[in-house]
């Protein structure tokens, strides 16, 4: 199928403050020279936030990855994930149309997005709400036919239900997903043949189900205020406003190694040669000197990094105390067996 960006396109995008600081912390999760690797979160979390894929958002994510704006495209238009023309404001839906869903139903559903939202895929409906779309399997053929709507699967549909689900939505109301026959989860639609003896003990909804309805929206989009901000290696936070700077200082630094020469580096997990020479001209030449850092130093030396994060993600800290010391590592000793970098 041919996928092309949408003939309209928006002047510019910018990621809000939150998001931003999500992006930020995606890209520390990945080696130094590999931030490309955090295009495919940093495209869907702009999908997010705008609702469909702009061109001026695959180019600011090309920009923040420092990569070629085709590169960032590519990637957008072969996934299906990524929608390049404009949604429902309310809702998208996708109708699962493989082989099981299509057997069981499939195209009746289709007919009751043509008739209530719009005559043809990836049309917006008269007043922008919603948009539909067939799609591939989905993966839940035993409860078929089904849709996913938003984030949340509704199963074992028929027509009439599917019409009062988007007559639901349409009313500001979010239906409960899962199954819509009374089935529990994905068992024979005849009764459990086994296990039977904990039918009398399970809760309400299935666990999937259970927890949609705890959150209550899943067709809300991810603004993010409603996730850690931060990856796990950067400390906890529950939103933007929890996301504190902490105060820069600069560490002792050296103007050249001490006598009998810079201790080796590269035997800190997480630092190659490149990077061993970055550390070398900020002044940092030895283990106790890394092992000494506070907080805010460590802070001061982020900065100077090309991928803030990674003194805590990868525990330089500990491993400098350890070699500091005269003992070995794990990766020290891998790295001297291994000769990794000669």
């Amino acid at each position: 199928m041919l996928r092309r960006l949408h003939h309209e396109q928006p002047e510019s995008f910018e990621f809000t403050p939150a998001n931003k600081a999500w992006a930020e912390a995606q890209i520390t999760k990945y080696p130094e020279g590999r931030q490309a690797s955090a295009v495919i979160p940093l495209l869907w979390r702009a999908q997010e936030q705008e609702g469909w894929l702009t061109r001026p958002a695959i180019e600011y994510v090309a920009d923040m990855l420092g990569m070629a704006y085709i590169r960032a495209l590519e990637v957008a238009t072969f996934y299906f994930m990524f929608q390049l023309e404009p949604v429902g404001s309310v809702a998208h839906i996708q109708v699962c149309g493989t082989t099981t869903c299509m057997i069981c139903g499939a195209e009746n559903l289709m007919e009751i997005c043509k008739e209530k939202i719009a005559p043809k895929p990836h049309m917006l409906s008269a007043d922008g709400k919603f948009s539909w779309e067939e799609v591939e399997c989905l993966g839940a053929c035993s409860n078929a036919p089904m849709a996913q709507i938003g984030k949340d699967y509704y199963e074992d549909l028929t027509a009439e239900r599917f019409a009062e689900i988007l007559d639901e939505l349409a009313a500001g109301q979010v239906p409960v997903p899962g199954p819509q026959n009374g089935r529990y989860a994905a068992e024979p639609k005849s009764g459990l043949v086994a296990l039977t003896e904990f039918e009398s003990g399970r809760t309400q909804y299935n666990a999937s189900v259970a927890r949609a309805v705890e959150i209550g929206d899943g067709i809300k989009r991810i603004d993010g205020t409603e996730v850690p901000l931060r990856a796990p290696w950067q400390g906890k936070a529950e939103g933007a406003a929890q996301v504190a700077e902490i105060a820069e200082k600069e560490p002792a630094l050296l103007a050249a190694a001490r006598e009998g020469g810079a201790d080796d580096l590269k035997l800190l997990k997480g630092v190659g040669p490149k990077l061993e020479g970055t550390l070398n001209d900020l002044g940092i030449y030895h283990y106790d000197q890394i092992a000494a850092w506070t907080e805010a130093e460590i802070a001061w030396v982020d900065t100077r990094l090309a991928f803030k994060g990674r003194v805590e993600r990868d525990g330089w800290i500990e491993q400098a105390k350890k070699l500091a010391a005269g003992e070995e590592t794990e990766f020290s000793k891998r790295a001297k067996d291994d000769k990794i970098y000669d």
